[in-house]
Parts: C-alpha cells; structure tokens; sequence
C-alpha cells in the first residue's frame, strides 16, 4: 500500500484527468458519515495535524476546526480560495472562533504537483510566505497551467524573491532534493485514508468532534452552518 501512495504522487497525467471531473464537480457532504463519532485525535482527515499549516488557534484550541486538502491545480480549489477562504478567514479565524487547516493534496494536473512541494519546501522556512504562496498559485492558476510543470519551480522562485523575504533558491533547492517528499506524503495519506478522491474536500469538527465533510463547490454558509458559528 506504501508503494501505491508513492506512485500516486508521482502518478501520470491519466490519473489526473481521470480526478478533474470531481475537481469540477458539485459539492457533497457526507453527514456523519462512516468517519461520523471520530475526533481530531481519531479521524483519519486530522493525521499529523499538528505539523500543518493552519489560520488561527492551534487545532483542537478553536470551537470550529476546518480541514481543507486543495490542490493549487485546481479550478474548484481556485472558487473555494476566492468566494469562501476568505469569508472563514474574516468570519471565523480572526475572530478566534475557528482554525483553519491547509492540506496540499496534488491529484488534478501535474503541475500541483510541484507546486505542493514548493509549498511544504517554503512553509518549512517561513508560515507567511507560505500563506503568500498559497495565494499566488490560486491567482495565477491560468498561468501557471498554461506553461506547465516544468516551469513550476522557476515561476515559484521568481515570485518568492520578489514578494517574500524566504531564500528562494534554498526553497527550490529543497524541492529539487526530495527534502519536501515526505511531508506532502503525510497529506496524501491522510487524504487517501479518509478517502478523498475530489478537491477540495473540507472536514469540519466541532470542539474536536467531527460533524460532516464536503468536497467540490464549498460554500461559506454550509461550513458556518455545520460548525453552529
């Protein structure tokens, strides 16, 4: 099963055209589903949480706890980081009443691939830049998809000198060694475990219960909703 996980990483273009209809597609929760009783301690979405990226308090600190595995490939990851993040973000994370979890999950097109390394490679340097990065790839998605996945690191480079305060080389530098591999791994086995086979798909807890998922088109007023803020 490792060996699996590993080749879906570095998967082909197939596997990716093959998902980009659930990237597309609409949203679904699963209401309590087969993850339904779990915890953020228990629940296969929150594995490692402690070392993610997160807005807000510490996990578990928070009434609410948003978990979200985006591929910055990806159109809906796109809609959800430009109608719904910030409305989490302004609604919810500032006013302490819920963390917000950032989980890479590359499984559309190929260049999300390392485009998620270079994110675990920065978020390891620097949180800010990081979060910077994060906005930038879902800014210029166009872009970025037009000129490929060869082109990923330099445009990321590019951007983290002129916009950030990060050592870019060293970022890329750690991409290009496999230093990153391990903890976008850690995502995919989480996202794997929960089965999430669209982006983004969302896990919502409530004082570290777990209260429902959905994934595709995600609206601020079904997590606000689901999470009684």
């Amino acid at each position: 099963m490792h060996g699996t996980r590993r080749r879906f990483l570095a998967g082909s273009t197939a596997v990716a055209g093959t998902l980009v209809a659930g990237c597309l597609g609409g949203g679904s929760g699963d209401e309590n589903g087969e993850n339904g009783g779990q915890t953020l301690d228990s629940h296969p979405a929150a594995q490692g949480l402690d070392s993610q990226p997160h807005l807000g308090p510490a996990p578990g600190e928070a009434t609410g706890t948003i978990v979200a595995f985006e591929d910055p490939s990806c159109p809906r990851c796109q809609t959800f980081e430009e109608q719904t993040v910030p409305k989490i973000r302004s609604e919810l994370v500032d006013p302490g009443d819920a963390t917000f979890v950032f989980r890479g999950y590359p499984i559309i097109y190929e260049w999300g691939k390392p485009a998620t390394r270079a994110l675990e490679a920065t978020y390891a340097r620097s949180a800010d830049a990081h979060w910077a990065l994060v906005d930038h790839y879902f800014a210029e998605q166009d872009g970025f998809r037009s000129a490929g996945r060869d082109a990923v690191l330099d445009r990321t480079r590019e951007f983290l000198s002129a916009q950030t305060s990060v050592d870019a080389d060293a970022v890329v530098t750690a991409v290009e060694n496999g230093d990153a591999e391990s903890a976008v791994q850690t995502d995919l086995d989480a996202g794997e475990a929960v089965g999430a086979s669209a982006t983004p798909a969302v896990y919502l807890f409530r004082d570290g219960q777990y209260r429902t998922s959905y994934s595709g088109s995600v609206g601020f007023d079904a997590v606000r909703s689901t999470l009684g803020l």
